[in-house]
């Protein structure tokens, strides 16, 4: 009976502690709350990829520098991505120009031409790098202070989403208004002119 009751023990001390393994997983503890961030953080490509189906004609993609503010509209959602500004920027505009139903209109800060290597070190390099990013892409200038207000009074109707990168050179952010990937402006106006008759 004695042996019986040992036996069960041990038996019971095993199965506890294989329960306890079983839960605890067999993987060592994560060592600071900075792992727990990077394990845990999502992929900011899958995320845009899971995104860019929702949006259409009048959303906005904002490629930003680090020092782009967070905003309390509500038309605004933010991604961080742990990287430089320019593969992000190449990233999203590949996956926009590979969907069939959206189109973008790249706009940057006018400020950006103007700042000079002395006062911000990699600019020169930064223009450069951006002009053969966007290829062929047309690029429209805008002052900053404009986009703002393009984007305050688009943010109340339309969502915007925003990636923020890792970029430290100020007036590098990138603004991508969507348009319709299957209809533009002369077929808008022959319609329209067509519903006139």
């Amino acid at each position: 009976m004695r042996n019986s009751m040992n036996t069960l023990k041990k038996l019971i001390g095993l199965l506890v502690l294989a329960l306890s393994l079983s839960f605890s997983g067999c993987e060592a503890p994560l060592s600071s709350a900075n792992d727990v961030a990077i394990a845990t953080k999502p992929d900011w490509k899958k995320q845009v990829q899971t995104k860019l189906p929702m949006l259409g004609h009048r959303n906005w993609i904002l490629i930003v520098d680090q020092a782009f503010p967070e905003q309390n509209s509500l038309g605004m959602e933010y991604i961080y991505a742990n990287e430089d500004l320019l593969p992000v920027l190449k990233e999203v505009l590949t996956q926009v120009n590979a969907s069939a139903h959206v189109k973008p209109i790249v706009y940057q800060d006018q400020e950006l031409n103007f700042i000079t290597e002395n006062q911000a070190k990699g600019v020169k390099n930064f223009i450069s790098g951006a002009k053969e990013v966007l290829g062929t892409q047309k690029v429209e200038s805008l002052l900053h202070d404009e986009v703002f207000k393009k984007l305050d009074t688009e943010s109340k109707l339309f969502k915007v989403l925003v990636i923020k990168t890792n970029e430290v050179i100020p007036y590098t952010s990138v603004f991508l208004q969507l348009d319709c990937g299957y209809w533009n402006g002369d077929k808008e106006k022959e319609l329209r002119e067509a519903m006139r008759k």
